[in-house]
């Protein structure tokens, strides 16, 4: 768990979630049931996905959702604050201090 944590930091979830993805092929099959799932999570939300392969193929129930539910905040927070840090690079916006 250790060097999952440390692939985290050093290349992202991007590249954590294919490393994964090949290095536990069966894991991926058994949370997800066609191949157009994971490739769509890993463009869109890396970190909604490596939850819900680190949760699902023991079932998502309980305490579970909790954990997927903070991979979509973590994913949706990457998604504004890139948009919100490049504000001011928008032609027509005005940047207030």
């Amino acid at each position: 768990m250790c060097c999952v944590m440390t692939l985290l930091v050093l290349i992202g979830a991007r590249a954590v979630d294919v490393v994964w993805w090949i290095a536990q092929p069966g894991r991926w099959d058994a949370a997800f049931s066609s191949v157009f799932w994971p490739i769509f999570g890993i463009l869109i939300a890396p970190w909604t996905t490596m939850m819900w392969v680190l949760v699902a193929p023991g079932g998502v129930t309980g305490f579970d959702w909790v954990w997927v539910g903070l991979a979509v905040l973590v994913d949706i927070a990457s998604w504004s604050g890139g948009a919100y840090g490049n504000r001011g690079r928008m032609s027509g916006s005005s940047q207030t201090a």
